[in-house]
């Protein structure tokens, strides 16, 4: 739970426990936020799934998304009903739909965007491309 708490309150870094700028590690995060375990382990495996190079940076994004997504069902598997992961599944699910729409707008061209100029979802877009079978627009 400190874990969580801190990656929302910290600027969380990869490579490193701190970068002398503010940004810190996860297990640094959780630390600050009442967490008070040691796990070389994780920092470990933290890097490896980061790809960390010689020098820290900060953390994607994704990586921050991933990280969450797996604390959270690790809580709730450990019976903690606070934790929200659907609440994050639909952030996500959010996310890639405005980039979608954002991205077909922008090109003015295509199966998606012509339907998404006619008022219909990417979702809706998409599933009558794939009822229809054929991507382009008759």
């Amino acid at each position: 739970m400190a874990m969580l708490e801190g990656i929302k309150t910290n600027r969380i870094i990869v490579g490193a426990y701190t970068d002398h700028r503010g940004g810190v590690c996860p297990m640094l995060a959780a630390h600050r936020c009442g967490g008070r375990t040691s796990l070389a382990s994780f920092a470990k495996a933290w890097d490896r799934y980061t790809g960390a190079g010689p020098r820290a940076r900060p953390a994607s994004a994704r990586e921050l998304s991933t990280l969450r997504a797996m604390l959270e069902s690790s809580l709730a598997e450990d019976g903690y009903p606070q934790v929200s992961l659907g609440e994050e599944v639909f952030r996500v699910k959010a996310a890639r739909r405005a980039r979608a729409e954002r991205a077909a707008r922008s090109t003015g061209q295509g199966f998606v965007s012509q339907l998404l100029r006619r008022g219909r979802t990417v979702e809706e877009a998409t599933e009558a491309a794939d009822d229809t079978g054929d991507r382009e627009l008759v």
